[in-house]
């Protein structure tokens, strides 16, 4: 995978109004991309995984998220730095083991220098339908929808991975809360080994006449109301 590609075919055929996103999660030990932000470090506060996201794809920042950098329970239960409280199991899609990960890092694509685990975009549902027919066209399939409106960081950083399928994901409320997507907004991520293969769907399902922005039927006379027709004779 080329990061440059990969984000020049994203701006070709998907258009996404703000940075396509890498993730990538680092084991403990595993060592950091040097220019990293650690919000408590750097930002003198720990944030959740939903606003890493958020500065990286708004603000391009390069954001590295660890147990003492991340303050929602959502969060901390999707990357394993807990376990879910109260004996209570969840979806274990949505959650990685406790103590797998020790960093979550998000940067935008264009500005990776790391292989990441998955790519995540926030798209609206143009975009998504694009993405969707990529998936289904040599794209790597799609994982079922599972549109519950709770947790999307856990879809977003468990899931994926876990199922090793693209997923088609409704923002949640935490994250519209607290890291500003937007009402048009939608999530779409694409794990690592179907990278290379979307991107060419992309391309596949353009020429088979498939685009984004999606082409109107314009090519027709319109039936004009009696106020816009040209008078006879004139």
């Amino acid at each position: 995978m080329d990061p440059k590609k990969v984000n020049e075919t994203l701006n070709t055929y998907i258009r996404p109004q703000t940075f396509p996103v890498a993730v990538r999660l680092f084991a403990a030990g595993e060592a950091l991309p040097a220019k990293v932000k650690i919000p408590v470090r750097d930002m003198g506060h720990p944030i959740a995984l939903c606003q890493a996201w958020s500065l990286s794809r708004r603000h391009g920042m390069v954001v590295a998220v660890g147990k003492e950098d991340q303050c929602c329970i959502g969060g901390h239960i999707a990357m394993g730095f807990m376990d879910s409280p109260q004996g209570g199991t969840g979806d274990p899609e949505t959650k990685h083991e406790p103590g797998k990960y020790a960093f979550m890092v998000s940067a935008p694509i264009e500005r990776t220098d790391f292989e990441p685990d998955l790519i995540a975009l926030y798209v609206n549902s143009a975009q998504a339908m694009r993405l969707a027919q990529a998936a289904a066209n040599g794209g790597g399939g799609i994982g079922p929808t599972l549109a519950t409106g709770m947790g999307s960081c856990g879809d977003i950083v468990a899931r994926t991975v876990k199922t090793d399928l693209s997923q088609f994901i409704l923002p949640s409320g935490g994250t519209r809360v607290y890291a500003s997507t937007q009402d048009g907004e939608l999530i779409f991520t694409i794990p690592k080994s179907k990278i290379d293969l979307m991107m060419k769907a992309l391309a596949d399902t353009h020429a088979m006449g498939f685009r984004y922005p999606v082409l109107a039927d314009v090519r027709h006379r319109p039936n004009l109301p009696p106020f816009l027709e040209i008078p006879k004779n004139s």
